[in-house]
């Protein structure tokens, strides 16, 4: 039997919290039998939610020999885990429990230490955010879920169905999982390199910011050539001093920045024009319509084609 422990804290969003509670207890083996139990831990009795109380049956010790640890997001203005939260993922993390988090959860893990030089995801919303308080963190924007093995970590609350699903394909196989996606009523093929299909504002920067007019220039430039040593230019400043700045400003590194504005100038001429493929290429940056194939695919999780089937603008279809 495999023990899920799901950690419920202060302010715990009941979404988060009730995805892995209805996807594990749902699986069932070929001969019938329930694999997982599943269990609700937290640092008190009475945890304080959106509008009601959540009961945890289980204190912290519920983690000690669980098999899965989950993390769910909690509300932005949630109060920091106390240490012993923090000491009890930690211990679990070093008996080589899995442990995985749902949405804002990753700032929960992240401040344990255990994501510093991996890579994780959160809400595309709170990316940004994340990536400036744990520099240490290499945070994806762009994908519903990062699994590292032991670590793992999801986007938004439909995005921790994906990660649960897939955490019981890696259990049980493919045709468990599949059972239990049916149950839910969802697609088991969603892939963690997956994108959250939202067209991603940039992260602002200070009002008044050295960045603004830098930023300002390269969203009307995005069609030519645009290296790092041509932005540090633009900026006045030397190649490392940018790049550090853009990123304690924006939470990303000069060039991720710029592929994402890329990325969504082609969303844009991909929903609301008949241009070809190739000249969208050109007009986003891309250089070649076969590097525009790739990066498109590998950041928006579908080909340039797909995408525009998918969101062309009504009024154009």
């Amino acid at each position: 039997m495999h023990t899920v422990a799901v950690l419920a804290l202060d302010q715990v969003i009941p979404f988060d919290l009730a995805t892995p509670l209805e996807v594990f207890t749902r699986v069932r083996l070929p001969d019938g039998r329930h694999p997982y139990r599943v269990r609700v831990c937290g640092p008190g009795a009475r945890i304080p939610a959106a509008g009601f109380v959540i009961t945890a049956p289980w204190g912290l010790e519920g983690l000690a020999d669980a098999d899965t640890v989950i993390v769910p997001g909690r509300a932005e203005a949630a109060p920091p885990p106390g240490e012993e939260v923090l000491e009890a993922l930690r211990a679990a993390a070093a008996r080589g429990t899995r442990i995985a988090s749902i949405c804002a959860g990753a700032f929960d893990l992240a401040l344990t230490g255990l994501l510093d030089g991996l890579a994780a995801t959160t809400h595309w919303a709170a990316a940004a955010e994340l990536a400036r308080r744990f520099p240490a963190v290499e945070v994806c924007p762009d994908v519903l879920y990062v699994d590292n093995g032991q670590l793992l970590t999801s986007a938004g609350a439909s995005a921790g169905l994906d990660l649960c699903l897939h955490m019981v394909r890696r259990d049980f196989g493919s045709a468990v999982a599949a059972d239990a996606a049916r149950l839910a009523v969802t697609p088991l093929e969603r892939e963690g390199g997956q994108a959250q299909f939202i067209v991603h504002p940039q992260p602002p920067v200070p009002r008044g910011s050295a960045l603004e007019p830098v930023l300002a220039w390269l969203e009307e430039h995005l069609d030519e050539e645009l290296t790092l040593d041509v932005m540090a230019r633009r900026s006045g400043m030397s190649g490392r001093t940018f790049s550090r700045r853009f990123r304690e400003q924006t939470g990303t590194t000069p060039l991720q920045w710029l592929l994402r504005a890329r990325i969504r100038r082609a969303q844009f001429l991909l929903e609301n024009t008949d241009h070809t493929i190739e000249r969208i290429a050109d007009q986003a940056g891309f250089g070649s319509p076969t590097a525009f194939r790739e990066r498109f695919k590998r950041v928006a999780g579908t080909t340039p084609y797909g995408y525009r089937a998918a969101f062309r603008s009504r009024e154009r279809s």
